[in-house]
């Protein structure tokens, strides 16, 4: 829900920005209503001597992305549909539509960028916000997860026959997660992350 918060300030340009900075928010994002204006010269001895202001967002986070992948597939001449789902703590980006698919790149490398960049400009826009963006097309998350946990349960037998450490390529937050959670349980296996982002990656390791 938008909620709108009053500010007061010496000059209307203070008050805006009191508020701005309460909501988190940058001034093109936000719908700005002037309530008062201090008094000036001879009228400031029996006028309010404070500019007050109430200021709201323009939209809530998810319209914003959704309104912001719209654009997205406009700039790269793409006729599909966006929808977003809202969660506690995330933001979930479905796009599907026809040639949709560019979007994806090589083992989603487009799309991690994609993502990133989005996630990038939601913080910027809404400043505080702890809510992460996960952009997927065409379903490619699910068949990626798929992969995954696939692979996982295929170095970790291969770690287990050599005894050594296996690296795997360097993969996202969530699709680190995947591999982490697919050989939770597997007896005389464990995983650690390394490195920095966005080269981090998971280390199988034989027990």
């Amino acid at each position: 829900m938008i909620t709108a918060i009053e500010e007061t300030g010496k000059t209307v340009e203070e008050a805006i920005l009191k508020a701005l900075f309460s909501l988190g928010i940058k001034r093109e994002n936000a719908v700005i209503e002037v309530l008062n204006v201090p008094a000036q010269g001879i009228f400031s001895f029996v006028g309010n001597k404070k500019a007050k202001v109430s200021v709201r967002p323009l939209c809530e986070p998810a319209e914003y992305m959704a309104k912001y992948f719209k654009k997205v597939l406009e700039l790269v001449n793409i006729c599909g549909n966006v929808s977003v789902l809202e969660e506690d703590d995330k933001l979930n980006i479905s796009i599907e539509g026809k040639k949709s698919a560019i979007l994806i790149g090589r083992r989603g490398k487009t799309l991690n960028e994609i993502q990133y960049l989005a996630n990038a400009t939601l913080r910027r826009q809404y400043k505080g916000i702890n809510k992460l963006v996960i952009v997927d097309v065409e379903g490619y998350r699910i068949r990626r997860e798929r992969t995954l946990r696939q692979l996982a349960l295929s170095i970790a037998r291969k770690a287990s026959q050599t005894g050594r450490e296996q690296e795997l390529e360097p993969m996202t937050p969530q699709e680190r997660r995947v591999i982490h959670l697919a050989l939770q349980d597997q007896e005389g296996i464990v995983t650690y992350s390394k490195g920095e982002e966005p080269y981090r990656k998971v280390v199988i390791s034989p027990q």
